[in-house]
């Protein structure tokens, strides 16, 4: 079964941040800031929806994107974008950007965090971004 080990995983996830603001430079908007809760409850998302073998924002019985990101201590979610197979950051950002929903949550200019977590397993690449407006205080 392939993995990723940690420093390759978190590179990519990281990756997927930094196209995603290059996205949002080109039309003027700030970029988002990288939040360590958002990827744990994208990780976790995607370890799910491996787990599960199903791609979806709430698993059967499971938590919906807004109270997982509230589970890990994210008190101002915003909005997710999934995806699979994608083998490569540059795949799913561009995947994401030609679908209208996916593209709108990456452009929305009142988010202000996001955190990726990518699943390696015999299947593919699991994909979770999650995005947040800025916290309180």
């Amino acid at each position: 079964m392939p993995s990723l080990r940690e420093p390759a995983r978190k590179a990519l996830e990281d990756r997927v941040v930094s196209l995603v603001n290059v996205e949002r430079s080109r039309r003027g908007l700030s970029k988002l800031a990288g939040d360590e809760r958002l990827r744990r409850s994208s990780r976790r998302h995607s370890d799910d929806m491996a787990r599960a073998g199903v791609l979806a924002h709430r698993l059967p019985g499971g938590p919906d994107p807004f109270e997982r990101m509230l589970a890990e201590g994210y008190e101002a979610p915003g909005g997710e974008n999934v995806a699979f197979g994608q083998e490569s950051a540059v795949q799913v950002v561009e995947a994401w950007m030609r679908s209208a929903p996916h593209r709108a949550n990456i452009l929305y200019p009142d988010f202000t965090r996001i955190g990726v977590g990518l699943l390696l397993d015999a299947g593919g690449h699991w994909w979770t971004q999650n995005f947040g407006f800025e916290p309180a205080g």
